[in-house]
């Protein structure tokens, strides 16, 4: 890169150092200096592009959550049929149970500051909000909600869980939950 030019894409790599942070170590284990040094950029970079850590923190579980959103959409864009809808709320479960270790700290970690912050509950509530607008292009809103609540739960019980139930059960509960006996 010449001289006096600026990197593009330094922000992003900020706001993904700072999420691999929060994975390994929590929200309480995240510094400007940590993140600048596993983004490979200049500490001052820090200052440059957010207001203070808040703004930082803020951002990149914004970023994730229109990720999870992206995840939720790729499964149920294909859905043509209520038994399809159902099928994809199954796969879904068991994708983002299945998934990565880091995703399911980073949702705790955002779920506990959501518990303690305004500004991270209302990005929780954005987040639900979004999630069951794709749920009730298939289902009810009251069925969309339980259906979001299920996900979330199932998610979390499989991906803890030494032994976690099978797609069998998961289909069951999904069933249950949309109306089919």
């Amino acid at each position: 890169m010449a001289t006096g030019q600026t990197d593009p894409r330094r922000r992003e790599r900020i706001l993904a150092a700072a999420l691999d942070l929060i994975a390994e170590e929590g929200v309480a284990g995240v510094s400007h200096r940590k993140i600048a040094a596993r983004a490979g950029v200049p500490l001052g970079s820090m200052t440059y592009h957010f207001t203070g850590i808040d703004e930082l923190l803020l951002e990149a579980f914004t970023e994730y959550a229109d990720h999870v959103v992206a995840v939720f959409e790729q499964h149920l864009a294909g859905a043509a049929t209520p038994a399809e809808a159902r099928e994809a709320v199954t796969d879904l479960v068991h994708t983002l149970s299945e998934g990565p270790r880091r995703d399911l700290i980073l949702v705790q970690e955002l779920y506990t500051l959501a518990a303690r912050r305004e500004p991270y509950r209302a990005l929780c509530v954005r987040w639900m909000r979004r999630s069951r607008a794709l749920l009730e292009t298939h289902f009810s809103p009251n069925t969309a909600r339980r259906l979001d609540a299920l996900i979330e739960g199932l998610t979390l019980h499989r991906a803890l869980d030494d032994d976690p139930p099978d797609r069998s059960l998961t289909r069951e509960a999904v069933g249950r939950i949309s109306g089919e006996d």
